[in-house]
């Protein structure tokens, strides 16, 4: 339940003005928060002049007061930022700190969300991944065969990667270590899942960019989502009912390979109207 501390209130309204969905108002002089219709996504206590506005909802000691310094990136530098990432599939043979773990799921925690539901979850698997690992190339294996057992002219697209997903799965078997092309010896893997495909894509991407600033690397592994549609074994081992709620997979870990620019891209196609 979000509250106003009526004796900090100084009846600036800002708070009624920047709700967005309009459940605070002004009741002798002082703000009143309606909270039967309110998505609890704290507009008002990040607005508010004078700190007057709580909730017990939430951990209040996470709210930060703005700091300019510690707050603000330089445009210029964020482009930068997001021009230089590469998506990584070389890494070190090191573990991934649990600090930095978190603060990666922190990323995520803090993006917005349609109406606020907070709807997006995250597994983190490092001590069951070599097991995870075996159930996904072994499902792949199968949905290779599957297709070359059944190629049409609509499926003939698929089979370079039902070829490539058979191929693989052997090579491993030979030889786990030198041969994983599905995780390339990450130590770690997080997946991010939501019944709501946007909110889990936009929290995927934020925790992208923190993999980054934290000196790791990463790659979104979609092989492994394709592994993952309608296996038991591995929704079972995540601990989930339904393979459309996985919306990533996080391949993250020490990069062992240097970048020195960064790649070209097309022109961005714009329709100005």
């Amino acid at each position: 339940m979000f509250k106003v501390d009526k004796n900090k209130c100084i009846a600036c309204t800002q708070c009624i003005k920047d709700c967005p969905v309009h459940v605070i108002g002004l009741e002798e002089g002082k703000a009143v928060i309606h909270n039967e219709g309110c998505t609890e996504c704290g507009h008002c206590v990040a607005i508010c002049p004078v700190d007057a506005v709580s909730t017990d909802t939430y951990n209040m000691d996470e709210v930060l007061p703005y700091n300019k310094d510690t707050f603000t990136v330089g445009a210029d530098n964020l482009l930068n930022f997001i021009k230089f990432r590469r998506s990584v599939r070389k890494f070190k043979d090191k573990e991934v700190e649990q600090d930095k773990v978190l603060k990666i799921i922190d990323a995520g925690r803090f993006t917005q969300t349609s109406r606020n539901s907070q709807d997006v979850s995250y597994i983190v698997v490092s001590e069951k991944l070599n097991e995870l690992k075996a159930l996904a190339y072994e499902s792949l294996k199968q949905k290779g065969e599957a297709i070359l057992a059944n190629l049409t002219p609509e499926t003939e697209h698929l089979k370079r990667y039902a070829n490539l997903w058979i191929h693989s799965y052997n090579e491993y078997q030979k030889d786990p270590s030198k041969n994983d092309s599905l995780f390339f010896n990450a130590p770690l893997a997080i997946l991010v899942t939501s019944p709501t495909p946007i909110n889990g894509g936009l929290a995927s991407t934020n925790m992208e960019l923190m993999v980054n600033a934290l000196g790791l690397g990463t790659f979104y592994s979609g092989f492994f989502l394709h592994a993952t549609q309608d296996n038991e074994a591995i929704l079972e081992l995540l601990g989930l009912q339904d393979s459309k709620r996985l919306i990533s997979c996080l391949v993250i870990g020490y990069p062992d390979v240097s970048y020195k620019r960064t790649a070209p891209r097309k022109n961005a196609q714009i329709t100005w109207l």
